[in-house]
C-alpha cells in the first residue's frame, strides 16, 4: 500500500503540472464533444489526436494524458445523442438508448443528462481507485482466461440478452441472431472463404461496426421522422429545466455501484470493452430491479447501470494494457501503440522504470473524472436545449452527421448505401417492434464468440470437451443457465399464485 501512495503522489505531482492540467482538462471536454457524435467515438478520437500529439513533440507523459483524457471524455460524451437523439455515439451507448431517449421524450433530458454525467464519473472514479490498488493482480488474473473462457462469458452475455429488452423474448433472441448472421459475413479468416458477400468486393473485410450501428440507429431514426412527418404527426418533444435530484442518487445508488463492479472486471478482460459491460451490467439490474416492468421506458436504473459500467469498463481496459502491455480493448490498443512510439515498453517494469508515465496517467484519471463532472454538469441545459430544434430540421442534421461521419472514417462512398440499406431494414424492425439494441450487440459478440470459439478448438484439435474444462467456463455456463432458467420459473411461479 505504501508503494500505491508513493506511485500516486508522484503522479498528481506530474497532473498537476499547468500544462499536464490544461491538457487534462482539454482533452476531457474534446472527448466529450467527440463521442457526442454518431459513428466517432473513442477509438478514432484517440487515432487522430494521437499524430498530432506526437507531432508536437510532447513529453510522452503528456501525450499519454492528453489522448487518456481523450478517451474517457468520449465514453461520457457518447451519451449525449444516445439520449437525445437516439442514435449512440458508440458500442458502449448502445444500452444507454433503451431508457435515456424515453426520458428525453418525456421532457426529462436535463434529468438524465444529469443523472449519467453522475453514474458515469462514479463508475469512472470507482476503476481508476481499483486500477491504482490492485491493477497488477487482477491483470496477471484476468490474462488466465483462455478462449474457451471467453467463449463461456459470451454464452453468459447471450444468456443475458433472453430477457435484456423489449416486451418479446423471442423477438430480443431474435434479434441478436440477425446480429449474429451480419457479424458472419466477409472472408473466413480461416478458410479464405467469401461468406454472404453475394460477390460484392466492398463487403468481403465484412461489415464495419460504425457502418451498422449507424445504419440500424442513426438512418433508422431519420426514416422515421421523416413517416412521422410525412403523416402529419410529428410532435415537438417537450424541454424543461430538469435536473438530476438527491431522490435520484438514492434510488439508483446499489445500481451505481452493482455496475461499476460488473463493468471493471469485464473492462479487464481484453478484447471484450464496453459493448459487453454496459450489456451484462443492463441485463443484471433489470433483473434485480425492474419489479414494475418500467425498464425500457425511461427508467433511471436503467440508465445508470450502462453509464456506470462502461465508464468503469474503459478504466479496466487500462489495466492490463499498463500492467502488462496487453490492449484491453481498441482504444487501448492506440495507446498502447503510442506508448510503443516513445520507446515505452508497457508491463510491471514500466512502474519503476518509467513512474512519471505510469502513475502519471492514472492520477490524470482522478482528475479527468472530476473535470469531466464541473465540464459536463453546466452544459446539460445546452445540450437539452438540442431538443428545441424543430423535428423537420433534425431530420437533414441527422442525415448530415450520418453521411459526413461515415465517410470521413471510412472514406467508401459504398458504406453510404449501406448505412441507407441498414437504415431501412433498421426502420422495418422498429415497425415489427423489435428493439435494436439486441441487433447491435449480437453484431459485436459474434466475432468476439467466432473468433474464441476457433482459436479453443485449434489448440485443443477439435476437441470440443475444451469448453468445459476449465472452473471458470463451468461457472459461466451455469451462470447462463441460470440466468435463461430463474426467470421463467418466477414467472411461472406468479402466475399460480394470481390464479
Amino acid at each position: 500500500m505504501e508503494s500505491v501512495i508513493s506511485g500516486l503522489a508522484t503522479g498528481f505531482g506530474v497532473a498537476f503540472q499547468p500544462f499536464n492540467l490544461m491538457l487534462v482538462v482539454f482533452g476531457c471536454f474534446a472527448g466529450t464533444l467527440i463521442g457526442a457524435l454518431p459513428g466517432l467515438g473513442p477509438i478514432n478520437g484517440v487515432a487522430i489526436l494521437l499524430p498530432i500529439a506526437y507531432g508536437l513533440g510532447f513529453p510522452p507523459e503528456s501525450a499519454l494524458i492528453l489522448l487518456a483524457g481523450i478517451y474517457y471524455g468520449a465514453e461520457y460524451g457518447g451519451r449525449v445523442s444516445a439520449i437525445l437523439l437516439n442514435v449512440p455515439g458508440d458500442a458502449g451507448a448502445v444500452m444507454t438508448t433503451i431508457d435515456g431517449n424515453p426520458m428525453a421524450r418525456a421532457g426529462e433530458a436535463g434529468r438524465a443528462l444529469s443523472l449519467s454525467a453522475v453514474a458515469s464519473f462514479v463508475g469512472g472514479t470507482f476503476a481508476v481507485v481499483l486500477l491504482s490498488i490492485f491493477g497488477p493482480a487482477l491483470a496477471a488474473f484476468a490474462v488466465t482466461f483462455s478462449p474457451s473462457d471467453y467463449v463461456a462469458l459470451m454464452v453468459f452475455a447471450f444468456a443475458s440478452l433472453a430477457s435484456l429488452v423489449g416486451k418479446s423474448t423471442v423477438k430480443t433472441l431474435l434479434g441478436a441472431l440477425i446480429g449474429l448472421m451480419l457479424a458472419t459475413i466477409g472472408i473466413d479468416a480461416n478458410t479464405g472463404v467469401a461468406r454472404y458477400t453475394f460477390g460484392i468486393p466492398d463487403i468481403l473485410a465484412g461489415i464495419d461496426f460504425l457502418i451498422v450501428v449507424v445504419g440500424l440507429f442513426g438512418m433508422a431514426e431519420l426514416l422515421t421522422l421523416v413517416e412521422h412527418q410525412a403523416a402529419g404527426t410529428l410532435k415537438s418533444l417537450p424541454v424543461d429545466k430538469s435536473f438530476v435530484r438527491w431522490a435520484d442518487i438514492s434510488r439508483t445508488k446499489w445500481t451505481i455501484a452493482r455496475s461499476s463492479v460488473i463493468g471493471f472486471f469485464i473492462g479487464i478482460l481484453p478484447g471484450t470493452g464496453a459493448s459487453v459491460a454496459s450489456a451484462v451490467a443492463y441485463g443484471t439490474e433489470k433483473r434485480i430491479s425492474d419489479r414494475e416492468g418500467t425498464f425500457g421506458h425511461g427508467d433511471p436504473r436503467g440508465l445508470a447501470a450502462p453509464e456506470a459500467a462502461n465508464n468503469a469498463a474503459a478504466g479496466g481496459a487500462m489495466v492490463p494494457m499498463l500492467t502488462l502491455g496487453i490492449p484491453g480493448s481498441g482504444t487501448t490498443a492506440i495507446l498502447l501503440g503510442a506508448l510503443l512510439m516513445f520507446n515505452i515498453q508497457p508491463g510491471p517494469m514500466m512502474f519503476t522504470q518509467r513512474p512519471e508515465v505510469a502513475w502519471g496517467l492514472i492520477a490524470s484519471m482522478y482528475i479527468g473524472n472530476v473535470a469531466l463532472l464541473v465540464i459536463n454538469l453546466p452544459m446539460v441545459g445546452l445540450f437539452a436545449r438540442m431538443l428545441t430544434i424543430p423535428q423537420h430540421y433534425l431530420t437533414p442534421l441527422i442525415a448530415i452527421l450520418a453521411f459526413i461521419g461515415i465517410y470521413t472514417i471510412v472514406g467508401n462512398p459504398f458504406d453510404l448505401l449501406m448505412i441507407t440499406g441498414l437504415g431501412v431494414f433498421g426502420w422495418l424492425l422498429r415497425k415489427m417492434e423489435f428493439s435494436l439494441a439486441p441487433v447491435i450487440l449480437g453484431f459485436v459478440l459474434g466475432g468476439l464468440f467466432e473468433d474464441n470459439l476457433r482459436r479453443a478448438l485449434s489448440i485443443s484439435g477439435g476437441d470440443w470437451f475444451i469448453l468445459v474444462e476449465s472452473w471458470k467456463s463451468i461457472a459461466m455456463y451455469l451462470l447462463a443457465i441460470l440466468v435463461a432458467v430463474v426467470p421463467v420459473i418466477l414467472a411461472r411461479r406468479q402466475k399460480v399464485v394470481v390464479a
